[in-house]
């Protein structure tokens, strides 16, 4: 019985304490890049994305670009200027070379963009771009997002829409953030007339 007791007080402790922090942590909402839904599927939805700009770095496997990226709008760049972070972080598979960009605030082009004293960033506008996307919730592990390529893969064959390129992994959330109100997303690069 007091064994039950201290079991049922302590659940309601981490309860409590669980409520106070997800309460007293302030939601962060950052920018992201700006798209429109072009059509809606019970799978997946294709967006067009307008012009945008990133900082990219290519890695291998062993390495991570995390840490470079986020040195760069840190304010490792030759105006020391800090940059605001934005959500998604993409990864990518590129022949075996990994590619992660984060996505820069609107205001700025590669024209404009603090320029990076580390040579592996790169500055890149991309332009308008159409992308299947599935989202989903969880861990953003590499089995969870082969999980939702996959079911994306199957989708786009059945609705005969043609990927250019390999999937893209876009992570929205900190590593803190509980797996169940994490955003993650498979996309693929459309070709679309």
């Amino acid at each position: 019985m007091v064994e039950r007791n201290i079991l049922i007080r302590s659940g309601i402790f981490l309860l409590a304490l669980f409520s106070y922090i997800t309460a007293s942590v302030s939601a962060m909402s950052y920018e992201e890049p700006n798209f429109k839904i072009i059509k809606k599927t019970d799978v997946y939805e294709v967006r067009r994305y307008e012009k945008r700009t990133v900082a990219e770095v290519t890695y291998d496997l062993e390495d991570s670009g995390f840490r470079v990226l986020f040195d760069y709008i840190s304010g490792a760049n030759k105006d020391t200027q800090e940059v605001q972070m934005t959500v998604p972080v993409t990864q990518s598979d590129n022949n075996g070379q990994m590619v992660m960009r984060f996505f820069l605030p609107s205001q700025y082009s590669k024209q404009n963009a603090p320029k990076p004293t580390d040579k592996r960033v790169r500055i890149v506008d991309l332009p308008e771009e159409y992308f299947a996307v599935i989202s989903y919730s969880g861990f953003a592990s590499e089995s969870n997002f082969i999980k939702h390529r996959e079911k994306l893969e199957a989708a786009m064959e059945r609705d005969g829409l043609i990927a250019i390129g390999s999937p893209l992994k876009a992570t929205y959330n900190s590593p803190f953030t509980p797996p169940f109100l994490r955003r993650n997303e498979a996309m693929y690069h459309l070709k679309w007339d």
